[in-house]
């Protein structure tokens, strides 16, 4: 990318589209089905385009980019199918008087101008993933894609103008310094998809404005193998998702707890799985490191740490950037290994089962994904019951950030909100209800007016009688058993007979005066 976006041309930017918002464009749900489909087709023309960029980014291998590409055009064809239904209007149950006598709904409104900041791991599903959700809600956009990954970035500030309204939907590039300077405007909503060190400037700098912000972060996610998984599948699935791209995924697995009954079994299975992917020392096959600096990370913590390092493959000694598969054992938690979110292809291995595991994890913060190998359903129970993270996937891993209407976010250190299917739609939606009352219902509500009188209002102010008694125990509390029949029937005539009465003007008498 020659330069970078000025602070002039980022003022403009945002500017146009205040004024674009403003004039109810986006609004149109045939406008963000037409720019939605722009969008597919930016992506789908420029599918080869794309794979470049991204093997001169990250070295990314052609099936892992048109896979990853693939399920990007999948979801926006879904936003497309899905946008009519998801800005309808809800009718919510609000009772008799707000949805018999009145009404009330749920409007879907589009927040406003959104700033939208790009990932470099995934450079163009996790810029253009949330932009699909930003244009189905009916927002403008300010979009940066990362400059790490910058010939990703600059193909999409490239197409953009070529496909899309500009005036809507603006790409700008830049660093840290252009990112902090685009922050200190306000916008409507903010999505951010990166570290958890950078999210906390991004959270410093939206708070200043009160801007509701998702961050799509991802921490020390672990995977458990229990005594009664099947070892061989779970050091394969695992092997699997730290070679994907290099492991530079935000739910990849950080490390693996292994219950010391199958402990050296899982070791000779994933070194085995990770010879066979390393493909005996084939580059092209395998992701770089996105950059040398991130690589002598990963170099320098493996030279500290106290473990038992083995390694798949031949490291290109021309490129610092290439980094295979390797496993380190006999570690303890203290290691420098696991200080940080490893973010490459390395994976400690701790033995442990998975009731020291929990309190391991449970000691960390809350993870993006937590990986469950196990046949047991009572282990896997422990699990879910004993920890939280922001998705769980059992007896594979990643797959439940594919999983439809279905929401992905993390939790805690590993992020906040959430996006994919509707889910995107609704972080980029303000939910506005809107209540309207017949006139003939203020003699009801007369109550309300000054001056007050307590004993004539005493039938709004009373509360009713709890369907519960005084001095119950935990164990008179039922769950599940939902309303009584004679409940259902109590409810129906006092629901008749209170709209009987307004209907027919009875009320008044009680009223009137007040």
């Amino acid at each position: 990318m020659a330069s970078y976006t000025t602070k002039g041309e980022v003022d403009t930017a945002i500017s146009t589209l205040r004024t674009t918002f403003a004039s109810n464009r986006t609004k149109d749900l045939r406008y963000r089905k037409w720019q939605l489909k722009q969008l597919y087709w930016l992506v789908s023309d420029n599918t080869d385009a794309f794979v470049a960029a991204l093997h001169a980014d990250l070295n990314r291998p052609e099936f892992e980019s048109r896979f990853t590409i693939k399920g990007l055009l999948d979801e926006i064809e879904y936003h497309i199918d899905s946008v009519e239904s998801w800005a309808k209007d809800e009718v919510p149950n609000a009772g008799f008087v707000f949805s018999k006598l009145g009404t009330t709904v749920i409007r879907q409104e589009p927040r406003g101008v959104a700033f939208i900041i790009g990932a470099w791991n995934f450079p163009d599903s996790l810029t253009l993933h949330p932009l699909a959700s930003a244009m189905a809600a009916g927002c403008c956009a300010l979009v940066k894609p990362s400059e790490i990954a910058a010939h990703s970035a600059d193909l999409m500030c490239r197409l953009a103008p070529k496909y899309l309204d500009s005036e809507a939907y603006a790409f700008v590039s830049g660093g840290a310094a252009e990112t902090q300077y685009m922050l200190t405007h306000k916008f409507d909503h903010v999505f951010f998809t990166g570290s958890t060190p950078v999210a906390k400037h991004v959270a410093a700098a939206t708070a200043k404005h009160l801007t509701p912000t998702v961050l799509e972060l991802g921490g020390q996610g672990p995977a458990i193998v229990t005594k009664t998984a099947n070892v061989d599948l779970a050091a394969k699935r695992i092997a699997a998702a730290k070679f994907m791209n290099a492991g530079q995924i935000c739910l990849s697995v950080n490390h693996t707890f292994v219950h010391p009954d199958v402990h050296e079994q899982f070791l000779e299975r994933i070194k085995y799985w990770n010879d066979t992917f390393s493909s005996h020392g084939q580059t092209d096959q395998m992701c770089t490191i996105i950059n040398e600096r991130n690589a002598a990370r990963l170099t320098s913590m493996l030279e500290k740490t106290h473990g038992t390092v083995t390694t798949s493959g031949q490291s290109d000694s021309t490129n610092p950037k290439q980094l295979f598969p390797t496993i380190v054992s006999n570690i303890q938690m203290s290691d420098s290994l696991l200080t940080e979110e490893l973010f490459g292809p390395i994976l400690p291995i701790i033995a442990a089962d998975e009731i020291s595991a929990c309190n391991t994890i449970n000691t960390m913060p809350h993870p993006l994904a937590i990986y469950i190998f196990s046949s047991a359903q009572q282990e896997i129970n422990y699990i879910l019951d004993h920890t939280l993270s922001g998705g769980v996937t059992i007896n594979d891993t990643l797959l439940h950030a594919g999983a439809k209407e279905a929401p992905f976010g993390g939790v805690g250190d590993s992020g906040s909100g959430a996006y994919h299917g509707k889910y995107g739609f609704d972080t980029f939606t303000h939910k506005r209800t809107v209540v309207r009352l017949p006139d003939y219902l203020d003699r009801v509500l007369a109550f309300r007016y000054p001056p007050y009188d307590v004993k004539k209002a005493s039938f709004a102010l009373t509360p009713s009688k709890p369907k519960f008694k005084r001095g119950e125990k935990l164990e008179d509390q039922s769950v599940g058993a939902g309303w009584s029949s004679l409940g259902l029937v109590s409810a129906a005539v006092g629901i008749a007979g209170v709209g009987l009465a307004a209907w027919t003007g009875k009320l008044g008498p009680l009223v009137g005066e007040w």
